[in-house]
């Protein structure tokens, strides 16, 4: 007979985990679960192209109804879940259904933070979350009026670029001297507020918002300094925190996040936690490829593999405002016991910086090129010794050895344990090996095999590139169809506050 597994949550990062137990466990559990959110699953990092108007919703869907109703999983939708009884084993959502459970997954993500300012409840104030928020903004922007969004991170410049492509007239206000401080060093932030006020976009750093004031409405923000910007509607995008209080309600141990060991359970040990809801070795994540590597240990120790265990993850950030290259990756901070290299081109929009620490990276900002990204994270991650390559290493792979190669040889000379699809793990071998070894002609038979490109897109280039180099003339770019350049391993669904 099978187990019950009930899932509070429908997002990214439960549905890769129910992908990964259908394959390791089929049949073992009969699966229930409740989203709060009234649809299926679909691809959260996509929403920004959404918000653009380059992509619909139905183009972002990741499991649709059908794929629910061919697993014999039951989904509830629109169901939040209030209550979790420990000792009955049941969930019960706020429309009176009561579930019973054998084993219980928490993948309830995060919360938006907002600003305690005066005015933050005001109609026209939103988050960016959800495609709710998404639907609400696109409606906002059918009055082509003025736009404010709250924070310089990476998800407030995907509201601001998006809010842009939709007609509206918008201001940035970030409380920091730099846009994106936390991934990108000053230099690459100054680069990267110039190219968004090239777009349109008005910058305004170290902006303390003091109050959102309007007659019934948002009218205008004000700030500590007493510049007085109008708007019709403000968007905060200043992080997030787990979305923790109903297991906390439940009893179950929570700091941050849900507290999980390393195989993602909970202190009740049939009760596992996963996604930006969990924290797990003292640290909660908002990343897309730490999140799936949740859902593959949690769906290996539910189909009993308990030798499963999380490991803390140093992924590289990339940002999706499309036409806009940056990459950034490990620890760039400055330090005696460091040194630097350092290229800079501010007139072509180049800026590449590595942070050494005996003769190993340990840190990369690159903005304008970004092409070696997936290089310099294979020397970080191996702590490739560069004391012989030290001269040449900030031009890249193809220009070791004296001289420029060609990019083709110099992605060739990738080794097979290189990863080039952050957002899923996927590494050079399993690409090329799944294309020779199935046939595949296109990018969408890459995608539908290996997940490579499948999820931000940001690698597609890469990928295309190693179909080339794989197939040759039997490679088939009509077939693709293009992803939004976003976020890869990096990809912040939202930065922890």
């Amino acid at each position: 007979m099978s187990e019950r597994l009930v899932i509070i949550g429908n997002g990214m990062a439960p549905g890769r985990m129910l992908e990964h137990l259908l394959e390791q466990a089929p049949g073992r559990y009969t699966v229930t679960i409740f989203n709060a959110e009234p649809r299926v699953n679909y691809d959260r990092i996509m929403l920004s192209p959404v918000l653009s108007g380059e992509k619909a919703y139905e183009e972002i869907i990741i499991h649709g109804d059908g794929w629910y109703i061919a697993n014999n999983i039951t989904l509830y939708k629109g169901h939040k879940i209030v209550t979790i009884d420990r000792s009955a084993k049941t969930v019960t959502s706020d429309h009176g259904v009561t579930e019973p459970y054998d084993k219980l997954v928490i993948a309830t993500g995060s919360v938006p933070f907002i600003i305690p300012v005066p005015g933050h409840d005001l109609p026209g104030v939103l988050t960016y979350r959800d495609l709710d928020d998404v639907q609400a903004m696109m409606l906002a922007a059918q009055s082509r009026a003025k736009a404010v969004v709250i924070g310089g991170g990476l998800l407030g410049l995907e509201a601001a670029a998006g809010l842009n492509a939709q007609g509206m007239d918008v201001t940035v206000l970030h409380v920091m001297p730099t846009l994106m401080e936390r991934q990108l060093d000053p230099a690459a932030g100054y680069l990267l507020q110039r190219a968004v006020e090239q777009r349109g976009i008005k910058v305004i750093t170290k902006a303390n918002t003091q109050a959102i004031t309007g007659n019934g409405k948002v009218g205008q923000v004000e700030l500590a300094d007493g510049t007085i910007i109008p708007a019709t509607l403000v968007v905060m995008a200043v992080g997030i925190r787990p979305n923790s209080a109903l297991a906390k309600q439940a009893g179950i141990a929570v700091n941050r996040g849900i507290v999980v060991d390393a195989g993602m359970r909970s202190n009740d040990p049939d009760i596992y936690a996963l996604g930006e809801c969990a924290e797990v070795n003292g640290q909660v994540y908002g990343l897309v490829a730490p999140l799936y590597e949740m859902a593959r240990v949690t769906a290996s120790q539910l189909a009993g593999n308990e030798a499963a265990a999380f490991v803390h993850m140093d992924t590289p950030t990339k940002l999706k405002v499309t036409g806009i290259d940056l990459f950034s990756l490990g620890d760039f901070a400055e330090g005696e016991d460091r040194q630097e290299i350092v290229l800079r081109d501010a007139a072509a929009g180049v800026y590449k910086r590595l942070v050494l620490k005996d003769d190993r990276i340990i840190g990369t900002v690159l903005y304008g090129e970004t092409a070696d990204g997936a290089w310099f994270n294979d020397l970080k991650k191996k702590q490739t010794d560069i004391s012989e390559m030290r001269d040449t290493l900030i031009f890249g792979q193809s220009y070791q050895g004296g001289a420029p190669l060609d990019p083709m040889a110099a992605v060739a000379a990738l080794p097979d344990d290189a990863e080039i699809c952050g957002c899923n793990g996927v590494c050079k071998g399993k690409i090329t090996g799944a294309i020779t070894g199935k046939g595949l002609t296109s990018l969408d038979d890459v995608r539908a095999h290996t997940k490579a490109s499948a999820s931000c897109g940001s690698c597609t280039g890469l990928v295309e590139k190693l179909m080339g180099l794989t197939i040759g003339d039997k490679y088939n770019p009509a077939a693709v169809q293009p992803h939004i350049g976003c976020t890869a391993a990096g990809l912040y669904l939202s930065p922890m506050v």
